[in-house]
Protein backbone atom coordinates (compact mmCIF):
# COMPACT_ATOMS: atom_id res chain seq x y z
CA UNK A 1 0.00 0.00 0.00
CA UNK A 2 1.35 3.55 -1.13
CA UNK A 3 2.06 6.13 1.51
CA UNK A 4 -1.06 8.04 0.02
CA UNK A 5 -3.27 5.27 -0.36
CA UNK A 6 -2.50 4.40 3.92
CA UNK A 7 -3.13 8.18 4.74
CA UNK A 8 -6.36 8.37 2.87
CA UNK A 9 -7.48 5.23 4.74
CA UNK A 10 -6.57 6.24 8.36
CA UNK A 11 -8.31 10.15 7.31
CA UNK A 12 -11.18 8.06 6.24
CA UNK A 13 -11.39 5.71 9.35
CA UNK A 14 -10.93 9.11 11.06
CA UNK A 15 -14.13 10.47 9.61
CA UNK A 16 -15.97 7.69 10.35
CA UNK A 17 -15.26 7.32 14.00
CA UNK A 18 -16.01 11.40 14.24
CA UNK A 19 -19.23 10.68 13.08
CA UNK A 20 -20.08 7.76 15.44
CA UNK A 21 -18.77 9.81 18.24
CA UNK A 22 -21.28 12.51 17.02
CA UNK A 23 -24.21 9.53 17.00
CA UNK A 24 -23.28 7.78 20.21
CA UNK A 25 -23.50 11.53 22.08
CA UNK A 26 -27.12 11.97 20.97
CA UNK A 27 -27.99 8.72 22.56
CA UNK A 28 -28.66 9.29 25.95
CA UNK A 29 -27.63 5.19 26.78
CA UNK A 30 -24.09 5.94 25.25
CA UNK A 31 -21.72 4.70 28.38
CA UNK A 32 -18.76 6.93 28.87
CA UNK A 33 -16.66 4.18 28.52
CA UNK A 34 -17.46 3.33 25.02
CA UNK A 35 -17.41 7.28 24.50
CA UNK A 36 -13.79 7.07 25.89
CA UNK A 37 -12.52 4.17 23.94
CA UNK A 38 -13.96 5.59 20.52
CA UNK A 39 -12.45 8.99 21.09
CA UNK A 40 -8.94 7.76 21.98
CA UNK A 41 -8.82 5.73 18.53
CA UNK A 42 -9.36 9.04 16.99
CA UNK A 43 -7.00 10.57 18.42
CA UNK A 44 -4.72 7.89 17.64
CA UNK A 45 -5.46 7.55 14.43
CA UNK A 46 -4.92 11.29 14.57
CA UNK A 47 -1.58 11.28 15.70
CA UNK A 48 -0.62 8.55 13.01
CA UNK A 49 -2.28 10.76 10.47
CA UNK A 50 -0.06 13.68 11.74
CA UNK A 51 3.18 11.69 11.87
CA UNK A 52 2.98 10.59 8.08
CA UNK A 53 1.90 13.94 6.65
CA UNK A 54 5.15 14.91 8.59
CA UNK A 55 7.42 12.31 7.28
CA UNK A 56 6.37 12.93 3.93
CA UNK A 57 6.88 16.17 3.88
CA UNK A 58 10.62 15.93 5.27
CA UNK A 59 13.59 15.57 2.75
CA UNK A 60 15.46 12.38 2.98
CA UNK A 61 18.70 11.93 4.44
CA UNK A 62 21.21 9.98 2.17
Amino acid sequence: MSLNNHLAELVRRHKTLERQIETELHHPSTSDLKLLEMKRRKLHLKDEIEKLQASAKAPALH
